[in-house]
């Protein structure tokens, strides 16, 4: 099998940072850049090489501001955000070099394999909050939160951002040719209509992330940029939680507020939507291990709401199979899945009758 040949970008950068870097292979390209995956020949470590696209190199202020931005970037250190390493010029070459993250972008993991499990939703979707509130808090709008930005290492998960501020520069200086900085399937409505934008914009982005995330489509579809724009513009993208099962109903909700078309009607910070979700990763939390604790088959949310009545007479209870053991019941106080009154007191009748036979009394 012949191996294709390397492209001019690849000899040409090889030559620009040989003895230091040792280029591998092409990870992919865009408009915004040419990535490569090398290994860093002092550390002996992988790395990733982002290359500016020459033409864009080529003209000054997108250079120059494509240089100042990527080292203020550089200056971010978060354990959700792709680290730069080293941010150079080289005659012609503009690039920079950064973390090698060893997995698959969000994007792609769902186009392969669908959306992703409620839980891993909500985890994937805090850390990018947390990543963004970081950068937010430093004075760098990402204006490009989408799937194919987010990037899931193979071991463990974790999620990490990428392309921090990158956008930004090429769009600041690009000559008028039509085309926007960010992704139109993502963008938020100010952003689309030039306005200036601050965290908020990100915020939107992420909540467009958040729902292909648990339902693996558009949370508006188009085949067109044009139809894409007109639609973030104009039109409001359904519930989530009328696509999306599984998740509770208050982080579908924070969601559904990130895609409100006002900046002003969404969450005031990323670290802000970041708490709601962890709130919201406590509260199933706990559901799912009270009604683990209960043996029974009531369903998870409902489970959680009878937990708390039985907390009013005691906070311990002894239960078990074999041994008897003495556990916790955390109290829950989210109604917001139960509003039958006359179901609720037939389920706690049932549990207090199976509680019974499993504690002897």
């Amino acid at each position: 099998m012949t191996l294709p040949s390397p492209s001019a970008e690849f000899l040409a950068l090889q030559q620009a940072v040989v003895g230091r870097y040792s280029l591998e292979r092409e990870l992919g390209r865009g408009g915004m850049g040419i990535v490569f995956l090398a290994r860093d020949v002092g550390l002996d470590r992988l790395v990733a090489i982002k290359l500016l696209p020459p033409v864009l190199a080529a003209i000054p202020t997108v250079r120059d501001r494509f240089l100042r931005e990527a080292r203020m970037v550089a200056g971010l250190s978060h354990p959700n955000i792709v680290p730069i390493h080293a941010v150079e010029e080289r005659d012609d070459l503009v690039y920079f070099v950064m973390g090698f993250v060893d997995g698959e972008a969000l994007g792609p993991r769902i186009r392969r394999a669908g959306p992703l499990a409620p839980r891993d939703v909500m985890r994937v979707i805090q850390e990018v909050a947390w990543a963004l509130g970081h950068a937010h808090a430093r004075g760098i709008v990402h204006r490009d939160v989408k799937p194919d930005n987010v990037l899931l290492e193979r071991d463990g998960g974790r999620a990490l951002v990428v392309d921090f501020g990158i956008a930004r520069s090429v769009d600041a200086d690009t000559p008028a040719s039509g085309v926007r900085a960010g992704t139109p399937q993502y963008m938020s409505p100010e952003q689309i209509s030039g306005a200036v934008v601050d965290a908020r914009s990100d915020l939107y982005s992420l909540g467009a992330t958040a729902f292909y995330a648990a339902t693996g489509r558009l949370p508006l579809e188009s085949h067109s940029t044009e139809g894409f724009i007109t639609k973030h513009l104009a039109e409001t993208p359904p519930a989530l939680g009328s696509l999306a099962s599984g998740l509770p109903t208050r982080f579908t909700e924070a969601v559904d507020r990130c895609l409100a078309k006002d900046p002003a009607a969404r969450y005031p910070s990323a670290e802000d939507f970041a708490l709601e979700v962890e709130a919201r990763k406590v509260l199933a939390e706990q559901r799912m291990r009270i009604a683990y604790q209960f043996g029974t088959m009531i369903e998870v949310p409902r489970a959680a709401i009878v937990a708390e009545r039985i907390a009013e007479y005691s906070e311990f209870f002894s239960f078990g199979t074999n041994d008897l053991t003495q556990t916790t019941f955390l109290k829950v106080t989210d109604y917001s899945d139960f509003d039958d009154l006359d179901e609720l007191k037939d389920l706690w009748d049932s549990l207090i009758d199976h509680l019974r036979t499993v504690v002897g009394g």
